[in-house]
């Protein structure tokens, strides 16, 4: 029974994807017609709508909406110039000076907007043209804007490790954000060694430092923007108040930030944002459900239980099994969007890392730095298309100079995976 129920689900969904139906629909269609090969059609689908509708029942999904909408308002809010101008404070004498500046305002932007595609959007649509102008190869500008952009889905506030949270059976998210700020961090760093090391050897120029008046300047614009991250994850570290509680103060601080102190959303635009939450966070509940019918159907046929005898089969050593998984969710996500393969992954990997030992903290952080890396991956990596549609250039002539920068990314990928240390170093010093 176990092999004709995986077989009908995997085979379900492949067919269902290859004919380009929405992912969420595919979810809950293979799911339903697992369920059905197992059981009688009354009890089938009972179950099956039962367990979607359940898996919403949920406090902390509140959470989700919220961060959503702080992170329109803050999209919207005109954000961008202001923290570009502030990242050229950290990086304005170092060779390569402009990529530098795109890859750090990528963290920045990536982090209180909460979406890699803004932060590609956004801050590379500053930085291509400029750095262009300034003498860079453009297909190198856009390289770097792309591979920096995920950055963000790690450096919180991200939804990613709230939907992990929910999956893994209530990983704690204040330690889950505090470790995705270190491999983020460390993800932005490895890209800069590489810029620095190919701006040496292309001898780009460096932009002119500002002036003391200057900087004092962009600090005042830009440090109410970067205040948020602050306010959301200290105010969760130090118990001011919950996710839950943390994702509506965001929602109050980026509104206030964006209608009063910026003055750049007018309250007619308001509705339009509003709507644009509401079709995401659809789409997420969605997929939520889905996904939970999938996660029943996958245990219920004793899927999980089938894969983990074969990885542990392979080995049971920590470092051959994780080096395995971390191959697993790199194909995977070279062509499922991270949402849905949290949903549906961490359930089937989660009990197989802590069985060897592994923190369900460690985990999430490196599986969800695994599925960022497919956001920017061929064939259907999302980050990849739009960024090369904003420097206007072909993803063809992108591949070359994304190489170093995936080598990078890697070698961090390994470093964060092998050495639980640096991404549970925080949690463990604040006690959460």
């Amino acid at each position: 029974m176990v092999l004709e129920a995986s077989l009908t689900l995997i085979l379900t969904f492949a067919v269902l994807l290859f004919l380009s139906i929405p992912i969420g629909i595919c979810i809950a269609v293979a799911s339903t017609a697992t369920m059905l090969l197992m059981m009688p059609m009354d009890r089938a689908l009972f179950i099956t709508a039962q367990k979607m509708v359940s898996s919403l029942d949920t406090f902390a999904l509140l959470a989700v909406p919220f961060f959503i909408l702080s992170g329109e308002i803050m999209n919207n809010g005109g954000i961008a110039t202001r923290l570009v101008n502030f990242a050229k404070l950290f990086s304005g004498k170092i060779p390569g000076s402009l990529t530098h500046t795109n890859i750090v305002g990528n963290m920045m932007f990536g982090a209180v907007s909460g979406s890699a595609i803004a932060a590609s959007t956004s801050i590379g649509g500053v930085m291509v043209p400029m750095s262009e102008k300034e003498g860079y190869q453009r297909t190198f500008a856009a390289a770097a804007n792309i591979a920096s952009a995920p950055t963000g889905m790690l450096i919180p506030p991200t939804t990613a490790f709230i939907i992990y949270a929910l999956v893994s059976g209530g990983t704690s998210i204040a330690a889950l954000f505090m470790g995705g700020a270190v491999a983020g961090i460390l993800w932005g760093l490895g890209c800069m060694v590489v810029a620095y090391i190919v701006a040496k050897r292309q001898n780009y120029a460096m932009a002119q430092p500002l002036s003391r008046q200057q900087a004092w300047q962009v600090c005042r614009e830009a440090l109410p923007s970067l205040l948020l991250i602050f306010i959301v994850v200290g105010g969760i570290v130090f118990g001011v108040f919950t996710a839950i509680e943390a994702s509506a103060v965001a929602v109050l601080y980026t509104a206030f930030l964006s209608l009063v102190v910026y003055r750049s959303i007018r309250l007619i635009q308001l509705p339009a944002i509003m709507m644009s939450t509401v079709r995401m966070t659809g789409i997420i509940m969605f997929l939520l459900a889905a996904s939970s019918a999938m996660s029943f159907a996958m245990a219920f046929s004793g899927l999980p239980g089938a894969i983990s005898d074969i990885i542990l089969g392979i080995s049971d050593s920590q470092i051959m099994v994780l080096l395995i998984i971390n191959i697993f969710l790199l194909i995977i996500g070279t062509f499922m969007d991270i949402g849905p393969a949290i949903l549906i992954f961490t359930p089937i990997l989660l009990p197989i890392a802590t069985q060897l030992g592994v923190d369900p903290v460690h985990f999430g952080v490196v599986m969800i730095f695994n599925l960022s890396i497919g956001t920017i991956t061929p064939p259907v990596g999302s980050g990849l298309f739009v960024g090369a549609s904003v420097a206007q250039v072909r993803v063809e002539s992108l591949i070359r100079p994304l190489l170093p920068f995936y080598l990078a990314i890697i070698l961090v990928l390994l470093v964060v995976t092998y050495f639980p240390r640096l991404t549970l170093f925080l949690p463990q010093l604040f006690g959460v």
